[in-house]
């Protein structure tokens, strides 16, 4: 379905994305990664043709982005993290200024107009100004646009930065929705909103892919152990001999308190099963425990160790960014806006903006 290869991008001495690879399969949805600034929206930009890349390849559906837009874009929808709404039109009178722009024939223009203002939840504003939406529903008119004239591939940056909690779980919603006749690309930084949308996850941090996997295999592979603490009543030199003898331990700490206490964290192997082994153990030997927790690392742990550790990311060979820039950027293909949009289409555009200023 689309295929990346040796992606990198450069700003100036900056470098964004570092050289890149990754294959999306179809009918899944897929979760980009990453803290802010760790090259995601520039990876999706790219994708969908709105940026020249410095060197490398992306294909969509066979067709190369850079050499063969049109026919890559054909098969793409897109949400940027800010909307390309034009506030002064209505969802209805949009969304028709969007079909035409993608080409949709006219006698099956209003039909399909119809079925995404029906699937976005947008048939009490259709008939508003934008402008007068809220943020919500104008993320809604931006996903309309994106899912307008069926493409195969969904690709939605941020869609739920800036929403409330219950305008969050709509979009989500609608997402989940789009996966049972789509493939879903979409970019956060919030990894519970991943973990519990996504089909599989890249992980991306300063422009590189430091994983790639099933939410349940990232936990899998980079989940080594778990912990238990405990406090248990009693002499400490004792409770440590017992506890020391207990299988499947990899280290403890023990720390007495004034009260006849002893606090006791104790590091296992992720496959076993120490706290039966260890209640058993010191209730033989008529020792009280007061208080027991284990304590299981997460997808999020994973997460953040892997976009924190600089071990796990790994040196891009000097070779690799020894590119011809001028030949990727001389065939810069502009994105479907820019190539129909003229200065008074885009200047509602630009009104708005100077309002938010």
């Amino acid at each position: 379905m689309i295929e990346v290869k040796n992606l990198v991008k450069k700003y100036g001495d900056h470098i964004a994305v570092d050289n890149i690879s990754f294959t999306v399969q179809k009918g899944k949805i897929y979760g980009f990664l990453g803290p802010n600034g760790a090259g995601k929206s520039t990876t999706m930009n790219i994708i969908t043709g709105c940026l020249a890349a410095t060197s490398g390849e992306v294909t969509i559906n066979g067709y190369d982005i850079f050499k063969d837009a049109l026919k890559a874009k054909a098969s793409v929808g897109y949400l940027p993290e800010q909307p390309p709404l034009y506030t002064d039109m209505t969802p209805s009178e949009y969304l028709l200024f969007v079909g035409q722009l993608k080409g949709i024939r006219k006698n099956n223009l209003k039909k399909a107009v119809e079925t995404v203002i029906e699937k976005t939840g947008l048939s009490d504003v259709r008939d508003r100004l934008i402008k007068n939406l809220s943020k919500g529903y104008k993320q809604r008119v931006g996903l309309a646009q994106a899912i307008l004239g069926d493409p195969e591939v969904i690709i939605l940056d941020e869609p739920t930065v800036g929403l409330d909690p219950a305008q969050i779980v709509e979009i989500r919603n609608v997402i989940k929705s789009l996966a049972e006749n789509h493939t879903v690309i979409f970019s956060s930084h919030i990894l519970s909103e991943v973990n519990e949308i996504c089909d599989h996850i890249l992980i991306i941090s300063h422009g590189k892919i430091v994983a790639e996997n099933t939410p349940e295999n990232l936990e899998e592979a980079f989940v080594s152990g778990y912990s238990i603490s405990l406090t248990v009543k009693g002499d400490p030199e004792r409770i440590e001999s017992v506890v020391g003898a207990v299988e499947g331990i990899d280290s403890f700490d023990i720390t007495p308190d004034e009260d006849g206490k002893t606090d006791i964290v104790i590091e296992c192997a992720k496959d076993s099963d120490v706290s039966q082994r260890l209640s058993k153990a010191l209730f033989e030997n008529d020792y009280y425990i007061l208080r027991l927790e284990e304590k299981k690392a997460t997808l999020e742990d994973v997460f953040m160790e892997l976009v924190t550790t600089d071990a796990v990311i790994e040196e891009v060979p000097e070779e690799a960014l020894e590119v011809d820039a001028d030949a990727v950027n001389n065939g810069e293909v502009k994105s479907v806006w820019d190539e129909h949009m003229t200065e008074d289409d885009a200047q509602p555009e630009e009104s708005e903006e100077k309002e938010e200023e």
